[in-house]
């Protein structure tokens, strides 16, 4: 069972999972939006000064952010294959992003308008020469599209995965859902959300202080800790 592997879930169990999602469902006001289901963690033992800082990426079984804002920097014939299967995505040429003339502010603000940035692979090159280094500086360098798997593939992909990272903080939010999903969808998002991080800690269980799960606007409520 890989990542979804129970005994790694022995401090959370299933059922504590679904009581988590039930009392967010009973406690939460109607709202005029859609409320996104975030996985909180607090870790303890751990100093971002000194100690190794962990990244990890995994892809969700059921896709938590379903209107994720991305851009694809695309060559003729990706334009014409996001038009062809209607991808709810932004799409723009090399040429289209020179009107930047390699200045800073606005291109960070285009660029922060989106979750991620998209590029076909025989443009990546050439992206550095047209926007200079602000991508990268920001953490936007676009992730590499192929010609060698569907375009909606990556697009789901992309919406599905959620990024575990340590920076200069011991407290991390991912997004593992949304509410129009089903407790089942949501539970299965949960489970290998937190094994996959269990999986990414130096001390396994014992570096997680608190986990606690939350929709948008509700309080949170804990899990473990």
């Amino acid at each position: 069972m890989g990542l979804l592997n129970r005994s790694n879930m022995s401090k959370v169990s299933q059922k504590q999972i679904l009581e988590a999602i039930d009392w967010i469902r009973t406690n939460k006001k109607a709202r005029k939006f859609v409320e996104t289901i975030e996985l909180q963690i607090g870790l303890k033992d751990y100093d971002p000064q000194k100690d190794k800082r962990f990244a990890g990426t995994v892809r969700l079984p059921n896709i938590p952010r379903p209107k994720m804002k991305i851009c694809l920097i695309a060559d003729a014939k990706h334009v014409e294959e996001a038009k062809a299967a209607k991808l709810d995505i932004d799409v723009v040429d090399l040429d289209s992003l020179k009107k930047f003339n390699k200045e800073k502010k606005p291109i960070k603000r285009w660029a922060k308008k989106y979750h991620v940035l998209l590029a076909t692979d025989s443009l990546v090159k050439k992206i550095p020469t047209v926007l200079g280094p602000v991508l990268n500086r920001i953490g936007k360098f676009p992730q590499v599209v192929t010609h060698n798997e569907p375009l909606a593939n990556k697009v789901n992909d992309t919406r599905a995965n959620v990024k575990f990272q340590l920076k200069k903080v011991t407290c991390l939010n991912v997004a593992v859902g949304n509410e129009k999903m089903t407790d089942e969808e949501i539970k299965q998002n949960l489970t290998m959300s937190i094994n996959f991080l269990v999986s990414l800690l130096k001390k396994g269980w014992h570096s997680i202080r608190v986990l606690t799960v939350k929709s948008t606007m509700s309080k949170p409520y804990k899990l473990f800790g």
